[in-house]
């Protein structure tokens, strides 16, 4: 999907005097708003469901950031020891 987000440039004061109708417009058409102050570019308005997602491919990316850390420190096992010593440890605690 390709937003345009010359499109979607709003003043504060058209924020402050159009709120409810422009989070409508934000939450039915998942297109952000930019809001500007003095002319300049100050903050984005996006709807809730794209910011959980963008919150949650951010936690993502550290994740695998974390893992790549890992690696290059060598500090990582081979997956067959680490289901072996699983399965050992699932089979002491069903005893």
């Amino acid at each position: 999907m390709f937003v345009n987000v010359a499109e979607n440039i709003k003043t504060v004061s058209y924020i402050k005097s159009n709120a409810s109708d422009v989070m409508d417009y934000v939450y039915e058409n998942k297109n952000p708003v930019v809001i500007t102050k003095n002319g300049e570019a100050r903050a984005v308005l996006i709807d809730i469901d794209t910011y959980q997602k963008t919150q949650d491919a951010f936690a993502l990316l550290n994740i695998i950031k974390l893992a790549e850390n890992d690696i290059k420190a060598k500090r990582t096992r081979k997956a067959n020891a680490v289901f072996s010593e699983l399965r050992e440890k699932l089979q002491r605690q069903a005893l």
